[in-house]
């Protein structure tokens, strides 16, 4: 199958997945002390596929006197958005994490160097605002506790610092980072835990709610890593679905009204062309971005879950700005569904399968669509993507004559799925092989035949649920 990749939906999983397992999680405690544990509401997957993630971005030219942090702060101070004192206690904690660097090497090093390039850019491309400060500091002290004292580390691995709810995740070349999609997942898997989990999941959102910083006039929660073609800060419409929602969720928990003006103040960012904001105009109404920086990517779970977080909101408070929103949304989700579906599995984005996860994963939000809305095509898109679960993947051989000196077997497969094929003359094996294929045309290449005559075709399919399904044939075989 052509290679795809992974994206910050799979946090999800665990609230929509029946029997998801947990991920393993490594947690650092004090003096060194670490340990792994499995906690059940983060799900396995990691958010962003580590084979995506750049290195850190090289530092933009200045124009003019060099920008460093230390001027950053001095003018936030002058500007009265920064206390003296609170800046240089930042200043403070960036010194020592430098002088930490030094006296790094190898891995450690180069991850906490990573980290201190990245603050370097959204200073020096002047982004470094008071609102940001928070989040890019703690990620900042973060990595400087964790390569000091903590174990080395595998890409995709989720870290966690004891003492702390908040979900982090390490990329090779760029550190441990905050994720807000994975931390706000894990505040949801809590309320839907039960009352007993409620106050953690109070107490999450009291860690993450300090962390958002202003964007497109609003409050967001953002990522401070490079990735794909993006350089930090970048915002997501599903992590920021995901916030709403679990602000919605903790005001009907407390009832506490203040959550819900927080929500209030995350919608802007759905109100905003890119690369500031995550709105597209279409034809329909509004598409939903995964990511600010990629306008061109439709990734359908994505924009389902930035709708299910605006219509959640919207109901529990009957925000009118929320409830045009999700109309517009709505409208053009309600277009597209039907295009995601290939008639024997779900697309991830045009013209690329998801995987068992990612089909799993938008059958879930479909379902949760049609709870809320009635509407047909997400009630019926969920139904045919359940069914794709359990059907057998559809096979039939389009190639009945090839010659003796080779040759292609060509078949159609209903959706992706290891296939296999055995070529038989009489008793004997002529040629036999498998391989991963897309759904749609596939084929084998054949070697040279023994020679001409009528040959059996055995072709046998397993999808990525486990449905087999096999089909026989025949092949005549030309001089």
């Amino acid at each position: 199958m052509r290679t795809r990749r992974v994206t910050l939906a799979l946090v999800w999983l665990l609230a929509f997945v029946p029997g998801a397992s947990a991920a393993e999680l490594t947690v650092l405690g004090s003096h060194g002390h670490w340990w792994r544990t499995d906690d059940r509401f983060v799900p396995a997957t990691p958010d962003v596929p580590v084979s995506q993630v750049r290195r850190a971005p090289a530092r933009p030219a200045a124009a003019g006197r060099r920008v460093t942090v230390g001027t950053t702060l001095d003018g936030l101070v002058r500007h009265h958005q920064l206390a003296r004192r609170t800046a240089r206690s930042y200043l403070g904690q960036l010194r020592s994490a430098q002088a930490t660097e030094r006296r790094l090497s190898g891995t450690r090093a180069a991850e906490l160097g990573a980290v201190i390039a990245n603050l370097s850019w959204i200073t020096q491309s002047g982004q470094l605002t008071a609102a940001r400060l928070p989040a890019l500091f703690l990620t900042l002290r973060a990595n400087q506790r964790w390569w000091s004292s903590g174990p080395l580390l595998g890409g995709g691995d989720r870290v966690a610092l004891a003492g702390s709810q908040i979900v982090w995740e390490y990329y090779a070349g760029q550190g441990i980072e905050l994720q807000a999609l994975g931390s706000f997942g894990k505040a949801n898997g809590l309320f839907a835990a039960g009352r007993r989990s409620y106050p953690q999941m109070l107490r999450l959102l009291g860690e993450l709610i300090p962390l958002a910083s202003q964007r497109a006039g609003g409050l967001a929660w953002e990522y401070y890593f490079a990735f794909e073609s993006g350089t930090p800060p970048w915002a997501s419409a599903m992590a920021q679905g995901t916030a709403i929602e679990s602000l919605t969720r903790a005001y009907r928990v407390t009832h506490d009204r203040r959550y819900l003006v927080l929500a209030h103040r995350a919608l802007p960012l759905f109100g905003h062309p890119p690369p500031t904001g995550a709105e597209l105009s279409t034809r329909h109404g509004r598409r939903y971005l995964q990511y600010t920086f990629a306008p061109g990517e439709s990734i359908l779970n994505a924009f389902l879950q930035s709708l299910i977080g605006l219509y959640d909101y919207a109901h529990a408070s009957h925000d009118a700005t929320a409830g045009r929103l999700f109309a517009a949304g709505d409208a053009e989700a309600r277009a597209e569904v039907p295009s995601f579906d290939t008639g024997g599995w779900s697309l991830y984005e045009p013209g690329q399968e998801d995987s068992l996860d990612y089909h799993q994963l938008v059958t879930g939000f479909l379902h949760s669509l049609c709870d809320r809305t009635h509407a047909r095509v997400y009630c019926s898109t969920a139904a045919n993507f359940d069914a794709d679960l359990h059907r057998p993947a559809a096979l039939a051989l389009l190639t009945q004559r090839v010659s003796a000196g080779g040759g292609t077997i060509r078949f159609r497969v209903s959706k992706p799925a290891h296939v296999g094929i055995v070529v038989t003359r009489g008793a004997r094996t002529a040629f036999l092989t498998s391989g991963d294929f897309s759904y749609g045309v596939g084929g084998f290449t054949l070697p040279s035949l023994p020679g001409p005559g009528t040959y059996g075709v055995r072709l046998a399919a397993t999808d990525l649920a486990g449905n087999f399904g096999r089909i026989t044939g025949t092949l005549t075989v030309s001089r």
